[in-house]
C-alpha cells in the first residue's frame, strides 16, 4: 500500500470550507506547528504511552486503524511497534502532517497507508475492512456527530480486537462555559485568538506548577520536556480552547453505548469531575 488521497470524496474541500466559515477549528494547522518542535523524546514518550494503553510490548502482526491521525504521532508510534497502520483524517493539514512523519521515519513503507477520509463516511470506513486495533484518541467529539462516529468506529473492530477512544468529559456547569469559549475563539480574527489561549495556559500552568511543587518536582521542567503522550502544554491548550465542533459524554454513557454494541470494557482512565478526556479500551470477544 502507498500513501494516497482517497477516502471521502470532497473531504479536503469540505474541511477547508468549514474552517474558512468559522465552523471548524483548524486542527491541522495546530498540529503542523507542533511538528516543528517534535523531538526524539516526544516520539519515545508517545510510543511508551501507547504500549501502556494497550498493555502490549509489541504490535507486530496486528492491523491498526488511526481515525483522526492529527499530527501522525500515534500512527508513527504504532508503526514503530510493528503494526500495519492505516491513518485517516478529515483535515487536509493533518493528513499532510501524518505524511510528513511517514516520509521522515518510514519512507516508501508498504505497511503504512495515509488517506484523507471522514469518520462519518460509512461507505469509506466499511471499505477498509476490520482491524485488530481501532484507535481514536480525542477525535470523535470533534466530528459534529459524535455518537454516529463512535458507532462507525466500533464497527471497524475485528473479533478479538480492541477499540481505544478518548472523549471529553461532560460537566454540568463547565461544559456550557467551554462551548461559549470555543465559539468566541472561532469568531475572533486570528491575531486576537491568543487572547483566549494564554489565560487558559497561565491558569492551567499555575495549577500544574502547584501540583509539581507539592510533589517536590521543578515546575519549569514540564515546559522544557515532553508532556504526557508526547504532547506539549501550549499546543494542547490551543486545541482545547479552539477545538470545535465539541461534544461530551460521561463514562457511564460511553460504557453503556459500547456494551450495547457487543464490546467489553477492558480498562478506563477517567478525569472525575474535571474537564479533559476520559480514556477507554474496549474489547470485542471472538464468537464462541
Amino acid at each position: 500500500m502507498t500513501s494516497h488521497l482517497t477516502g471521502a470524496p470532497g473531504a479536503a474541500a469540505g474541511a477547508a470550507a468549514e474552517i474558512a466559515r468559522g465552523e471548524r477549528f483548524a486542527f491541522g494547522a495546530n498540529w503542523s506547528h507542533f511538528l516543528e518542535g517534535l523531538t526524539a523524546d516526544r516520539v519515545t514518550e508517545a510510543e511508551r504511552s501507547l504500549r501502556e494503553l494497550l498493555g502490549a510490548t509489541s504490535l507486530a502482526g496486528q492491523s491498526f486503524l488511526d481515525i483522526g491521525s492529527g499530527s501522525g504521532l500515534f500512527s508513527l508510534a504504532a508503526r514503530r511497534l510493528g503494526a500495519r497502520v492505516h491513518s485517516l483524517d478529515y483535515d487536509p493539514q493533518s493528513v499532510a502532517c501524518t505524511r510528513t512523519l511517514r516520509a521522515r521515519f518510514f519512507p516508501d513503507d508498504t505497511e503504512w497507508t495515509v488517506e484523507q477520509g471522514s469518520a462519518l463516511d460509512q461507505g469509506y470506513l466499511g471499505s477498509l475492512g476490520r482491524f485488530d486495533i481501532v484507535y481514536s484518541w480525542g477525535v470523535l467529539h470533534h466530528t459534529g456527530a459524535m455518537w454516529t462516529a463512535l458507532d462507525l468506529a466500533a464497527e471497524r473492530v475485528a473479533p478479538g480486537g480492541l477499540l481505544t477512544v478518548a472523549i471529553y468529559n461532560r460537566q454540568r456547569v463547565w461544559t456550557p462555559f467551554w462551548i461559549g469559549v470555543k465559539r468566541s475563539y472561532l469568531a475572533l480574527p486570528a491575531p486576537l485568538r491568543p487572547l483566549l489561549v494564554w489565560p487558559y495556559v497561565l491558569v492551567a500552568g499555575a495549577a500544574s506548577a502547584i501540583g509539581d511543587l507539592r510533589r517536590g518536582r521543578a515546575p519549569w521542567r514540564r515546559w522544557q520536556a515532553y508532556g504526557p503522550r508526547g504532547m506539549d502544554l501550549y499546543h494542547d491548550a490551543v486545541d482545547w480552547v479552539g477545538g470545535w465542533p465539541f461534544e461530551v459524554a460521561t463514562p457511564a454513557e460511553l460504557t453503556s453505548f459500547f456494551t450495547a454494541r457487543g464490546l467489553d470494557l477492558r480498562s478506563a482512565r477517567t478525569v472525575g469531575n474535571r474537564h479533559g478526556c476520559n480514556e477507554f479500551v474496549f474489547h470485542r470477544p471472538r464468537p464462541r
